[in-house]
């Protein structure tokens, strides 16, 4: 479902973007896929001229996204918090999408002051016509959405500001490059994506097939992590790992309840829930995870919880 179409807002925010003839939820792609580059050179898509720069950048993040929530761990591990800033949306979601301000913990939008999203969308384009989403990375030297497609902000984050932040961390080594390409893959397809498709599926066929998928992958990754390695790849932490953490510390509060993905809680699979809580433990990357935000926007979400009301528990990941 289209809610903006040539720059106008033509209907209320529903959570179900598109879907196939069997049901099925579809994913919306990104629209904005341009790269900060450390010389302003065009990245693997887009145009050039976005060169990484001290506080020219800055990112729209919701706390109960994701895929938002994954470019705030990469911005935490490579040491960016002085050079990219952050606003955090609301997290229950209004009849426009994304607003900002309003909840604890939310902020109001101090770079371009609008209310919602979808303004800063139009801002850039007058005729834009798709749905708002998070996470934004906006420049605001030019005042444009730089991407708005998180797995290319975490490979960004990971190199373009390496002169200006010497890192040791690097999330994407070369040697693994294509083992993390094919295991990313599958996460995203059977995992990440997985638990929306069980979720938001309109047919009883779709969200078994959905079900089905996300609890073969979990069971995959849980006799992978039975060795006691310590992260997917081993000793080697990449972007892999994030990927995984953001559906893993949402998945007992949300997924097992809210998307009917209730076979089994993640604390009930032993070496995938000690790893989750190992990835918390890394620097900063706790910061980035907020229970209250995370149950109070999807129990938000009037499709599936028509009366808005958010569950007492877990209190704890």
């Amino acid at each position: 479902m289209i809610v903006l179409i040539n720059g106008e807002w033509t209907e209320d925010w529903q959570p179900v973007q598109k879907e196939d003839e069997a049901g099925r939820f579809i994913r919306q792609t990104s629209s904005f896929r341009h790269w900060i580059t450390p010389d302003g050179q065009p990245g693997p898509t887009g145009v050039g001229g976005f060169k990484a720069e001290k506080g020219r950048y800055h990112l729209y993040v919701a706390l109960i996204c994701p895929w938002a929530s994954r470019t705030l761990a990469v911005r935490q591990l490579k040491g960016l918090q002085k050079m990219i800033e952050v606003t955090v949306v609301n997290p229950a979601l209004s009849n426009q999408g994304w607003q900002f301000g309003g909840f604890d913990g939310a902020d109001i939008d101090t770079i371009n002051g609008v209310q919602f999203v979808h303004q800063l969308y139009t801002q850039v384009d007058p005729n834009f016509s798709g749905r708002a989403t998070v996470p934004v990375l906006w420049d605001k030297k030019t005042g444009t959405i730089v991407n708005n497609e998180s797995a290319d902000i975490l490979r960004m984050l990971n190199t373009a500001f390496s002169e200006l932040v010497p890192s040791e961390i690097d999330l994407y080594p070369s040697g693994l490059a294509a083992d993390i390409d094919a295991l990313n893959a599958m996460i995203y397809t059977n995992l990440n994506n997985g638990v929306y498709q069980a979720g938001f599926a309109t047919t009883q066929m779709a969200y078994e097939e959905a079900y089905q998928q996300v609890f073969a992958t979990l069971d995959s990754l849980e006799q992978r992590l039975s060795d006691h390695r310590r992260y997917l790849f081993g000793e080697q932490l990449t972007e892999t790992d994030i990927r995984l953490l953001v559906t893993l510390v949402r998945f007992d509060a949300a997924y097992y309840g809210l998307f009917k993905c209730n076979r089994n809680l993640i604390k009930d699979m032993r070496y995938l829930h000690a790893y989750m809580l190992r990835l918390l433990a890394i620097d900063g990357i706790a910061t980035t995870v907020n229970l209250a935000h995370i149950k109070a926007g999807y129990y938000s979400i009037k499709a599936l919880n028509p009366n808005g009301i958010v569950p007492l528990g877990p209190k704890n990941i």
